[in-house]
């Protein structure tokens, strides 16, 4: 099954870069210097930001439809301008971790879900893309819990 991920767009982000400290907190958001390798996986890249590089922990509404599954939590963004967009390619930050993978239908319901690891999403995203009542998939850092990305069918 063919399918596409794409980073967050970083127009959204862009402007809390040039934010006071002060000001970041009050857009439930905190500057970070990322001081490990994996460790700050940033959601527009989808790669982990270098050592010593600035990212911001923002939240982010993930799933802003009107169900249950409503959702926001925290993510890492970069001050990157070129967000990952591919075809059947798994970006680093995915590939290195140990994932949780949510199957969604067009009213934003979880029909499925379950874990893997990052190095093997290939074969999970087939199988819940298969189903034709799978709408799009979200996928998580399983540990933390925090939204990685959306995956959609090519």
């Amino acid at each position: 099954m063919t399918f596409r991920i794409r980073g967050l767009a970083p127009e959204r982000f862009a402007p809390l870069f040039a934010m006071t400290d002060a000001e970041l907190a009050r857009h439930r958001a905190l500057r970070c210097v990322a001081d490990a390798k994996p460790g700050f996986p940033c959601r527009i890249s989808l790669a982990d930001a270098e050592p010593g590089s600035e990212v911001l922990l923002v939240n982010y509404e993930h799933l802003p439809v009107d169900s249950p599954y409503r959702a926001s939590h925290a993510i890492y963004v970069s001050a990157a301008t070129e967000p990952f967009d591919a075809v059947d390619a798994v970006p680093q930050a995915l590939r290195e971790r140990l994932l949780s993978l949510r199957a969604f239908d067009a009213r934003g319901i979880m029909l499925d879900a379950d874990v893997t690891d990052g190095a093997t999403l290939e074969a999970l995203v087939g199988r819940f893309l298969a189903r034709p009542d799978v709408e799009y998939l979200h996928a998580h850092f399983a540990r933390r819990g925090c939204f990685a990305a959306r995956i959609d069918r090519a």
